[in-house]
């Protein structure tokens, strides 16, 4: 296994059959957002090696059918102001109380500034890796695994459904539903990007939907999925008329903000993923993790809903 600079872990391409000449020839084809001379001085640099970890030099011939690892780089991240809390460490797992606004995992716009790197940095563990994700927007737990042989085994519990979750929304009031209930539903991509519906056909989405308090026409409510979809309980509350406070994606997708300005903080999604339980695959024990903490409803509504919510 490869190891990771400084938490970071390499990214892997493959070598299909092609025309080009060097490996710089197709990097700077196939990964056109690092310019020719960027790409070779990563090579310089060691930031691109071969599967047994050896340093690729810029002029290396081509060699198709093989691989390629390199390491991610920003030229600039915006700092996000809120740091995870580590609730659970063992030889096996680590679980962790994730802020609003920090990804799980490096994409797009994030690498050092999220989760999983944050947290190889400082524990040392460089093999961890998510069991599970959760939306950037979201607070909450999220459980990772530290030894890679027992990986898959964790990871299963979530594929099949063996892993009881537990979420708390603020969202508007229904007065024409009857709560407790059932949303059981079929969700798709929609033709926007990143956003999920509800279409025909057999439901592959459930979430159990409660009502736990209620004030000036808002309620804080418990989310208890059986299924993993995608944007699920973000989806099925604003098929309910009850859209989760300070939503971006539903039900109006709101534009992303340039990368260049700086995120705003101050409307952070009002869902948190506050419990996890499971019976462990590799100890037999019974496992049940807690956030520690819930959504504060009369806070959440002195703060006001974000703009494109209020309008």
């Amino acid at each position: 296994m490869l190891q990771t600079k400084d938490g970071v872990s390499p990214s892997c391409v493959a070598l299909p059959d092609g025309p080009w000449r060097t490996v710089l020839d197709f990097l700077t084809h196939r990964l056109p957002g690092i310019n020719r001379d960027e790409w070779a001085e990563r090579m310089q640099g060691g930031l691109v090696v071969d599967a047994h970890g050896s340093q690729v030099p810029a002029d290396a011939a081509y060699r198709p059918q093989t691989k390629l690892y390199y390491w991610r780089s920003l030229a600039f991240e915006h700092a996000i102001p809120f740091e995870a809390r580590v609730v659970f460490q063992d030889d096996y797992l680590v679980v962790a109380d994730k802020p609003h606004f920090l990804p799980v995992t490096p994409s797009g716009r994030y690498l050092n500034e999220t989760l999983l790197v944050r947290l190889k940095r400082q524990l040392g563990i460089d093999t961890l890796t998510p069991m599970h994700r959760i939306d950037r927007e979201t607070a909450g737990l999220v459980a990772f695994t530290v030894q890679p042989h027992t990986r898959h085994a964790y990871q299963a519990l979530f594929k099949d459904k063996a892993v009881r979750k537990s979420y708390e929304a603020i969202a508007p009031l229904n007065p024409t539903l009857s709560l407790p209930m059932w949303r059981r539903s079929r969700l798709a991509e929609s033709a926007h990007f990143m956003a999920m519906h509800e279409v025909d056909g057999p439901s592959n989405a459930e979430t159990h939907i409660t009502l736990i308090e209620s004030a000036e026409g808002w309620g804080r409510y418990q989310l208890q999925p059986t299924t993993g979809q995608k944007h699920q309980l973000r989806v099925h509350m604003m098929a309910l008329g009850m859209p989760i406070l300070n939503d971006q994606i539903y039900p109006v997708l709101q534009p992303s903000q340039p990368a260049n300005v700086a995120p705003d903080y101050s409307h952070p999604l009002q869902l948190l993923a506050q419990s996890l339980s499971f019976t462990d695959p590799i100890t037999g024990q019974a496992r049940q993790f807690h956030c520690g903490h819930g959504l504060n409803l009369r806070l959440a509504l002195n703060a006001g809903p974000s703009p494109h919510q209020a309008e």
